[in-house]
């Protein structure tokens, strides 16, 4: 079959659209008819260069897709005509990392749009072990705007549960933009109070009825006046003065440097951001504080359905956070990205007349 898409051929470059013929997907595949592949800042590091991708150019990017699968290759059953949600990090399962829980370092695994040609585009082929199928029945558009699970929500979830966050406990959120919005929201509704920390007063304005009890602008509270202000408002609500569980989701060095900089006694430092720059710590606030810091690459395929189930609950929103675009005007929308003028996550959906 012909697959239509959009390829990166070289750094700096806009993409080029694309056609491949696929005589379907291989042994352990499913092919995915694509209903929605999202943008993340990721793909925006690969093409700009501050992100090596693994896999020769071209490329087609895109690692958050939800779609249908169309097609079983050898030793696949049970999948042919169900929506699904494609995880961004797809462990082999087979492997000693694998065996020990840590399919997040497994040499074998699959970042489609990095490994593997990825979601720009009107299908994909990707591993069948590991697929979250999503109840049917959902509209095409539903099922597009669910691409996001693949990565931003997942990922921001295996943070958190990573964490060990609890009912009662402090959640500190820097960065209120795609991810962290819905590090936020998860964190809310695990019952922990939440601070959301950014630069942007718009950000944080439409995350305050999504579960952000209290909000700082970091431009107000710069350097060590940040640290001062959340340890006021711990004062005046009487939570835990220790073992805070801080997420940094911004992704800029500021934000993580700033992260940093609130760590306390027993505190965890999740980082979920990637920033390629170099940043200015005291490591030795690790020991000081006996805290840790530890990094979130991907979500386990297994911890899918819950955090579907968040979604489909809709103890997590998606729809505020997310607009929609045709596949065809993808390199105006990382365009856009680039420019700072997008205010929700994009989600691309192929379809007729949309594809190259």
């Amino acid at each position: 079959m012909e697959i239509l898409g959009w390829e990166m051929h070289a750094v700096g470059q806009p993409l080029r659209p694309s056609r491949r013929t696929l005589a379907g997907p291989g042994p352990g595949q499913a092919l995915v008819q694509v209903a929605g592949c999202g943008v993340c800042h990721t793909d925006l590091g690969f093409l700009e260069g501050s992100a090596p991708v693994r896999h020769a150019l071209p490329l087609v990017l895109g690692h958050e897709i939800a779609g249908r699968v169309v097609a079983e290759g050898e030793g696949v059953h049970g999948l042919l005509g169900r929506d699904v949600v494609v995880p961004a990090v797809l462990p082999c399962g087979n492997c000693d990392a694998c065996a020990r829980g840590r399919g997040d370092i497994c040499r074998r695994q699959v970042f489609p749009g990095n490994d593997d040609h990825g979601g720009f585009a009107t299908h994909v082929a990707v591993p069948a072990a590991g697929l979250c199928p999503v109840p049917q029945g959902l509209s095409r558009e539903a099922l597009a705007g669910l691409s996001v699970v693949a990565d931003a929500v997942s990922t921001a979830y295996a943070a958190v549960k990573k964490s060990g966050l609890r009912a009662g406990e402090l959640a500190i959120v820097v960065g209120a933009g795609g991810v962290g919005g819905f590090t936020v929201q998860i964190c809310a509704a695990l019952g922990a109070r939440v601070v959301a920390i950014d630069v942007d007063a718009e950000k944080l304005r439409r995350l305050e009825p999504f579960g952000a009890h209290v909000t700082l602008d970091a431009r107000q509270h710069p350097g060590k006046a940040l640290r001062e202000a959340v340890r006021g408002i711990v004062r005046e609500q009487r939570l835990p003065q220790a073992e805070w569980r801080i997420f940094e989701t911004s992704g800029t060095g500021a934000g993580q440097e700033a992260a940093f900089g609130l760590l306390t006694f027993g505190a965890t430092l999740g980082v979920v951001g990637f920033h390629a720059g170099e940043v200015k710590l005291r490591l030795s606030n690790l020991m000081a504080f006996a805290a840790r810091a530890e990094g979130t690459w991907g979500c386990p395929p297994a911890l899918f359905p819950e955090v579907l189930d968040l979604v489909l609950s809709k103890r997590v929103a998606v729809e505020p956070f997310v607009e929609r675009h045709p596949l065809s005007e993808i390199n105006a929308v990382f365009a856009r990205l680039r420019a700072h003028q997008l205010s929700k996550r994009p989600v691309l959906l192929p379809g007729p007349g949309d594809t190259p």
